[in-house]
């Protein structure tokens, strides 16, 4: 069995913004373990969002679920029901950790289907950006930037892989549609 395939993944409750303290603190632990300790991986779901700040774009990383962090582990002792008091411990001791998500006394593991959607939710910033604000077909929004600025106009078409929307613009008396980008356009 390869060392990516040992384990079962749990969804760990932390304090809110010590995500990242509690994973290191964690790995720094299991390094002093050693190799053959049950405890595996430690995993944030994390997004590349884009949004306009003081007239610029910027693109900033965020958490997918703040507060919680995966682990994968054998938390149970193989082929029972019995939790292993070590692994247990070693993880709830950790400085930040609130608990175990699910029953307080037996934690559910996450089937691999909920493991694979949030791996590729959690890489998918590598990828591209997504805007901080989704919006709604037939939503009146205001044009933030561009030619068309302070304008309002009610939404036709979201692409979201190409990150634009179309609105329908009342120019001079006549609806008229505006191609524009997701951080060009804001809520009112």
């Amino acid at each position: 069995m390869e060392e990516r395939d040992k384990g079962q993944w749990f969804v760990v409750h932390t304090l809110s913004g010590q995500e990242n303290k509690v994973k290191e603190s964690i790995e720094r632990q299991l390094h002093l373990e050693g190799p053959d300790f049950p405890v595996y991986e430690v995993f944030i779901p994390i997004e590349k969002v884009s949004e306009v700040r003081q007239g610029k774009k910027t693109t900033t990383t965020r958490k997918c679920f703040p507060g919680y962090i995966l682990v994968r582990m054998d938390l149970y002792t193989e082929g029972t029901t019995q939790i292993n008091e070590k692994i247990w411990y070693f993880i709830r001791e950790v400085q930040g950790v609130i608990g175990f998500v699910g029953s307080s006394d037996n934690p559910i593991p996450l089937s691999s289907g909920e493991v694979a959607d949030l791996m590729r939710q959690g890489s998918a910033h590598e990828e591209k950006a997504k805007p901080k604000i989704l919006f709604d077909i037939g939503e009146t929004v205001r044009i933030k930037d561009g030619a068309f600025e302070n304008f309002e106009g009610a939404i036709e078409e979201i692409d979201a892989e190409r990150g634009k929307l179309k609105l329908m613009v009342s120019i001079f008396g006549r609806s008229t549609p505006v191609e524009l980008e997701f951080w060009q356009v804001g809520r009112e």
